[in-house]
Formats: C-alpha cells, structure tokens, sequence
C-alpha cells in the first residue's frame, strides 16, 4: 500500500464536497484535540511516554483521513482548509512544548514558526484568508518527517537524559523535515504570488477588442 496518496481510486478524480460532518473532518477535530492533552502530557505531568502515544494517534490520524476521504469519496471543501491548519497548529505547539521542556533547542522552534508566519501574511495579504491551495508532497513528507522524528526525540529524552542512538536517528529525521518545510514553504509562498496574479490578471485590451470586431462580423 502506498503512504501517499493512499486510497486515490485510480480514473477517478478527486472531488470536494460542501459536507462539513464526514469522517475525515471528524478526525482531524480528533488531532485538534490532541494538542492540548499532549502540552498537558509533557509540560505539567511529564508524562513523555504518554506524551509519544499522543503524537502517534495524531501522526496516524492525519494519514487515516486522507485514506478515507480518497477512498470514500467524503473530501470536503472544509477538510482542505482544517486538514493543513491542524499540521501546522500541531507542529507549532510540538515546537513550543519540546522547547519549554528543554527537549529541543529554540532554533527548531523559530525555524517552523517564521516561514508559517509568512505564509499566513501572504495568504491574509493577498487572499484575506486561506488561498486554498493543494497540499503538495513535499508538505506532505515533510509533515510525516516532523510528526515521526518529535515522538522519537520525545522517547529518546524518556530512555534517558544523555544523548542515546535514538537521539540521533530522531536529529536525523527532525533534520529532514526541516529542510522539506523550508522547501514547502518557498514553494507555497510563489504558489501563493501566482495564484493571485491569476486572478487579478489585467484583460488584454487588443484582445477585446479583436474580439468585440470579431463580435460585430456579420455571420
């Protein structure tokens, strides 16, 4: 079974919906949840184990709706917009919560949060809202990334305080991620620009006016 793309039926093409209660927005509102129990988890209890199971029912979730919404046809116009929304608040509030716990340094932090903070202006700018633009598969490994190498640097701080193997194999991971958000949001930002140029592309006035004379020919 393929990751990406999972449950795409083949000759059939995707399809988004005005229905708001399907179960693909029913688990992303899931993976909303789980933000704050797992700041809660890591931050007050230090609990980080538990805090690991968190970040895998999320990291799972955001794979199981997409699934489902290819597969059963139940994308919605509302899912394309909560669907990156929840990544990003859940990146952002691992970013946070890992950094107040002394898990990761600050620089992971300003690195997720600054390109974000320039798409939302971008986006408010240009869109005064969401662009509404297809998630792209760089977005979506470097999501992926992110969400497999936070849980892993988060159990390798429960193993033991030392730098252990896993430690690395998680900078590793983390460090992929990195540079596919720096590349998604690069990429995003000029889809972003484009996009509004589109639609703001002034009409060609020798163009009308060819058509209006081929308008007046008589037929």
């Amino acid at each position: 079974m393929k990751l990406i793309g999972a449950g795409s039926r083949p000759g059939q093409p995707l399809v988004s919906h005005d229905r708001i209660l399907t179960v693909p927005n029913m688990l992303t509102v899931i993976r909303f949840l789980g933000v704050p129990l797992f700041v809660w988890l890591v931050l007050a209890e230090r609990q980080y184990g538990w805090g690991v199971v968190v970040l895998v029912v999320m990291g799972g979730t955001d794979w199981v709706d997409g699934y489902v919404a290819r597969r059963f046809d139940q994308a919605s116009r509302l899912g394309r917009v909560l669907d990156p929304l929840s990544d990003r608040i859940a990146l952002i509030a691992v970013a946070i919560t890992l950094v107040i716990a002394e898990v990761a340094p600050w620089w992971l932090l300003a690195v997720i949060v600054i390109p974000d903070a320039v798409l939302t202006a971008t986006s408010l700018l240009f869109f005064r809202w969401h662009p509404d633009l297809p998630v792209s598969i760089i977005g979506k490994l470097r999501t992926a990334a992110l969400l497999i190498g936070t849980p892993l640097l988060l159990l390798a701080k429960a193993i033991s305080d030392a730098p252990n193997p896993l430690t690395y194999v998680a900078w590793t991971v983390i460090g992929l991620g990195v540079a596919g958000h720096l590349i998604a949001a690069y990429n995003y930002f000029w889809a972003i620009v484009r996009k509004h140029h589109e639609l703001h592309r002034p009409i060609d006035s020798a163009t009308t006016t060819g058509h209006s004379a081929t308008g007046n020919q008589p037929r």
